[in-house]
């Protein structure tokens, strides 16, 4: 079939004209629609509530009371269950609160003001530049820590492999004063991308062409969130960096925030001894223990990597029909028109749609008007501007499945109106 760029122009004006009915008519339905945040829904919350009660005592093995201060690195059983997360030994890991989103700060701050083993930390003056490397699209919420300490932010997009390591080489060789890279390494947020093996080894070797301090985040939030039978694999960073002689630059995170409860559950975060040292002596000064109680419980809940497999098994059975909603109804009703690419992701909670250049914050505009909220254009880039306005995050995980083929047609009509209005402009 001919895409809409062949039709001719009384077939563009017939089709506008349908989808503005269409439109006007989604318009009198009074929906009230959100597809804005990558959050389980209750049925999923639901898979975790054998959490409360779990204890039947508060005491470890080896005499602590969890319910009482101490423990900055967590209790040992929880940093066993941060290291199954992230394949890596116990030691190197510390199991901290709720958020490993409050990790990554902190880390950041820790590294603006010292390094491990005493080395100098990124500024030592208030004005010297510090700037990240930032995969686009990427995670809003990494900006928002670079925007909070005033680091710039350099773009840098993907190939099939993961992010473009040749660019990235060339700008660390160029400029010392990046001094970071934000990474989501396996089902990337937004766009699924599981970084291969020889891109996890580049990554290890890339501190040795940085400039000092150079130090990459591995935010493996998605790590055993697969939307198949057959979980990605993904090389160890920590590990190979080990090898490479460049541990002390590399620092991962992970969490439980969507295997039990988002808001309830146990951050980690592993690193070189050095630097788990050195951020342990930075957070004395503001932490005395994080929640032992609640890491204790989910140590409990999770013991071994088969109750993890269980678990993460009946979160698929409920998010996996949501993702082919939205691979079928995209297919359905823009797959041949030529107007919009999206990412069919193996794992983790979102869809990745690129629409036509220029047209992305009009597409979430039209939606908005008539009660379907997006996430806004350009939330996928540092400074919520995407220079292309052209790729929109779709967050199907939350509403019912109802819900979510109702905000889907509505998002289509306003992909393929807003196409053929910019089309029939464009003609004029």
């Amino acid at each position: 079939m001919a895409t809409l760029s062949d039709w001719s122009d009384t077939e563009l004006a017939e089709r506008h004209a349908l989808l503005t009915d269409a439109y006007a008519e989604i318009g009198r339905r009074n929906l009230q629609l959100d597809l804005t945040r990558g959050k389980p829904a209750a049925d999923q919350l639901d898979l975790s509530n054998a959490l409360d009660g779990i204890l039947d005592s508060y005491i470890l093995q080896d005499g602590t009371d969890v319910r009482n201060y101490g423990g900055i690195l967590g209790i040992p059983e929880a940093r066993a269950l941060g290291g199954r997360l992230l394949d890596i030994e116990p030691a190197a890991v510390l199991a901290g609160g709720n958020s490993s989103l409050n990790l990554m700060y902190h880390f950041v701050n820790y590294r603006l003001e010292s390094g491990p083993a005493g080395a100098p930390g990124w500024r030592t003056t208030a004005s010297d530049p510090v700037r990240f490397i930032c995969p686009v699209p990427g995670y809003d919420r990494h900006f928002t820590v670079c925007d909070h300490f005033d680091i710039g932010m350099v773009n840098v997009g993907f190939t099939a492999d993961g992010p473009d390591m040749d660019a990235v080489e060339a700008l660390v060789q160029a400029d010392p004063s990046i001094k970071g890279m934000w990474c989501i390494p396996k089902y990337s947020n937004p766009t699924g991308h599981t970084y291969s093996d020889a891109t996890v080894e580049r990554f290890a070797r890339l501190p040795k062409i940085a400039g000092p301090g150079f130090t990459i985040f591995w935010d493996n939030a998605y790590a055993v969130h697969t939307l198949t039978g057959q979980a990605a694999p993904l090389a160890n960073l920590l590990k190979l960096a080990r090898a490479a002689g460049t541990a002390d630059n590399v620092v991962m995170f992970a969490s439980t925030s969507k295997i039990t409860f988002a808001g309830a559950g146990v951050a980690f975060l592993a690193a070189s001894e050095a630097n788990l040292n050195g951020f342990e002596d930075y957070l004395t000064a503001s932490v005395i223990g994080f929640d032992k109680v609640n890491q204790l419980r989910h140590a409990k809940f999770l013991p071994d990597d088969a109750a993890i497999a269980s678990l993460m098994q009946q979160h698929r059975a409920l998010i996996a029909p949501k993702f082919e909603l939205v691979e079928a109804k995209l297919q359905a009703a823009l797959g041949d028109k030529g107007i919009a690419t999206w990412t069919q992701p193996d794992g983790g909670y979102f869809v990745s749609l690129d629409v036509r250049p220029g047209l992305a914050s009009e597409i979430v505009k039209l939606a908005a008007d008539v009660g379907v909220k997006l996430t806004p254009a350009g939330a996928t880039f540092p400074g919520g501007h995407d220079p292309n306005d052209e790729n929109i995050r779709i967050a199907p995980t939350f509403p019912p499945l109802e819900d979510l083929s109702a905000a889907l047609d509505v998002l289509v009509v306003c992909v393929e109106l807003a196409t053929a209005t910019h089309q029939m402009g464009s003609r004029s």
